[in-house]
């Protein structure tokens, strides 16, 4: 038993050592906000006692307050696991749509200027949800639909089966300068645009936490890759995310594992010793791994002449377009040579297909280490070795 306690706490200084690490260079952090911690008790309680424009995103699973009327059962008569706890039961629609003006109320008096907040729900309350964000003044900028890869089947065959949830995502107001890290959602997406309808499995397996007794520790564990996309589309290291329901932590997990800071609000004893312990357990990534591909608006400009000036391309280099149709040779000061021709990367390009304009970045190629690459190849390069 003393080896297995030694182990965990040599590998909790390893964990707390690389998270040091991550705070190189991340923006400061308000002194009395209590990150990285969960609060106990009502959430709505919990956010009023934190600063003012404070938390730079929110990620919200309020109860769904959903309408059952009735338990459910398979068709061999065995019970299916539902929502029947307390938290999720409301008098009437009424006093659902008060509580959520309450705490939506103070999220957004929480959220930075430019901060967002995400929602997620069932058919059952987030129409409900939606409607008084907008009426609060937040903006919506989109809907994602989480299409579940294998949802719980419809067993009385009364219905379509409900193979999906819907999530809100709103700025805090309609001139918000929000993030939103299009480049790496790209990139997660195999380079095509990441649309709004995102097929991820539901928690299952080893991702879904037990009680002690061996029972689901949460009825409505969200699965840790949701909310890192989230966290990965909205968020930048170093930012504070709130999550006013936090459950089993799953937002903590991941906002661990990103290098964001969290705080979680979390009334039910149970579910927050399951919470502690997960996040106790996740590794944050090393700050390497944590380097995303930034928008082009946000990377530093790259004129072809720095390549060539700092070696990365020679003076006299052939560069050719992908189909070996064009050759051109590159001079000192940054231009090209086709023939008597000579211009820029882009003017060059354009004037040999007789088109009215070319992304000499993408038409050009180049061999590198053996291989035949886009010079933006290149220039990705340089500037990951330039980096500070």
């Amino acid at each position: 038993m003393a080896v297995v306690v030694k182990e965990r706490v040599q590998s909790r200084k390893r964990s707390l050592g690389k998270a040091k690490a991550l705070q190189v260079g991340m923006p400061a952090v308000d002194p009395s906000l209590p990150v990285n911690q969960i609060l106990r008790g009502d959430c709505i309680e919990q956010m009023r006692a934190l600063p003012t424009a404070s938390i730079d995103m929110i990620f919200a699973d309020p109860p769904y307050n959903l309408q059952l009327g009735g338990d459910l059962a398979r068709p061999d008569g065995s019970h299916v696991d539902a929502v029947t706890n307390d938290w999720d039961k409301f008098d009437s629609f009424a006093a659902y749509d008060a509580f959520t003006r309450e705490w939506l109320a103070e999220a957004r008096r929480l959220l930075k200027p430019d901060g967002s907040i995400w929602v997620i729900g069932s058919y059952h309350n987030i129409f409900r949800v939606g409607a008084i964000l907008q009426d609060m003044g937040f903006w919506i900028l989109n809907d994602i639909v989480w299409r579940k890869a294998n949802p719980m089947p419809n067993f009385k065959g009364t219905r379509f089966t409900n193979a999906h949830e819907t999530l809100i995502w709103a700025s805090r107001s309609e001139k918000s300068k929000y993030t939103f890290n299009y480049r790496a959602m790209k990139t997660l997406n195999d380079e095509l645009q990441m649309r709004s309808d995102w097929v991820l499995p539901i928690c299952s397996g080893q991702e879904r936490l037990r009680n002690k007794r061996g029972a689901k520790a949460h009825p409505t564990q969200k699965p840790e890759s949701l909310l890192y996309r989230v966290m990965l589309a909205t968020t930048n290291p170093g930012d504070v995310v709130l999550d006013p329901f936090f459950g089993t932590g799953t937002t903590g997990a991941v906002a661990k594992r990103l290098g964001r800071h969290w705080i979680g609000c979390e009334r039910e004893e149970g579910y927050i010793e399951v919470a502690e312990e997960r996040i106790e357990m996740a590794l944050p990534l090393d700050e390497t791994a944590l380097k995303t591909m930034q928008s082009r608006k946000s990377q530093p400009r790259v004129a072809f002449g720095q390549l060539v000036e700092s070696g990365w391309i020679r003076p006299g280099a052939v560069l050719s377009d992908r189909k070996g149709r064009y050759c051109v040779t590159v001079r000192a000061d940054g231009s090209i040579m086709a023939g008597d021709d000579s211009g820029s990367i882009h003017g060059i390009g354009a004037k040999l297909q007789g088109a009215p304009s070319c992304n000499g970045w993408t038409f050009w190629h180049i061999e590198h280490e053996g291989q035949v690459k886009q010079i933006d190849a290149l220039r990705q390069l340089y500037l990951l070795a330039t980096e500070d």
